[in-house]
């Protein structure tokens, strides 16, 4: 497996497409309802986002999961068959293990990239949810635009959609409009394994939740 990006590199990426969309760090915390001090911390690397933070703050900036994970040194593959002709120096479709692109989060959350490129509108990931966590703490729920599709792969997870708690256990899926207030955690014993589409997410709403 790949080494998880260092955080201050992501910070360092949030920080360059914050000052572009020309937002101070106190007006972006002002419109998601966090307080400035932690947008300061999550750029310099000294905190982790939670899974709803950090879904509220790529989609203030307009910014892809995929280029805030991988930066802009990894060109698409439509660039790379638009440069070449379709011809050589073309991404490989294929993702092993080692080579995904990944993001450890607050509340012992781990994301995994599996698509090489960018997929237009669509987070596809192996999420993995070690004992005790969660998308957001206890008694908050995030909501964002678009829809979820999830399958989870071992252990066992909660799910809250608003007022009601699903647990899936493995192969269980689910799917829900992500605009409805929600919150996952691991509800078991043992590490949470399951993979997560997200579509849609780009003509968001503001997410709510730290």
């Amino acid at each position: 497996m790949e080494t998880t990006e260092h955080l201050d590199g992501i910070g360092d990426r949030l920080r360059t497409e914050r000052t572009k969309a020309g937002i101070s760090q106190r007006e972006l915390a002002r419109r998601l309802g966090l307080s400035a001090s932690l947008i300061s911390q999550l750029e310099s690397g000294l905190s982790k986002p939670s899974v709803g933070t950090l879904y509220a703050i790529v989609t203030e900036l307009d910014l892809s999961l995929d280029k805030l994970l991988r930066g802009d040194d990894n060109p698409r593959r439509s660039d790379l068959d638009a440069d070449s002709g379709g011809a050589g120096g073309v991404a490989s479709p294929l993702v092993h293990p080692e080579d995904r692109k990944s993001i450890d989060l607050a509340s012992g959350v781990r994301w995994e990239q599996l698509t090489s490129d960018t997929e237009h509108g669509v987070d596809f990931l192996h999420a993995i949810y070690e004992v005790g966590g969660a998308s957001t703490p206890d008694e908050s729920l995030m909501r964002h635009h678009g829809r979820e599709y999830g399958y989870v792969v071992s252990g066992k997870m909660g799910i809250q959609l608003g007022f009601e708690v699903f647990e899936l256990q493995p192969g269980d899926s689910i799917a829900f409009d992500s605009t409805e207030p929600h919150r996952l955690f691991n509800m078991g014993d043992e590490p949470v394994h399951a993979i997560w589409f997200v579509v849609g997410r780009g003509a968001d709403d503001r997410a709510q939740g730290e």
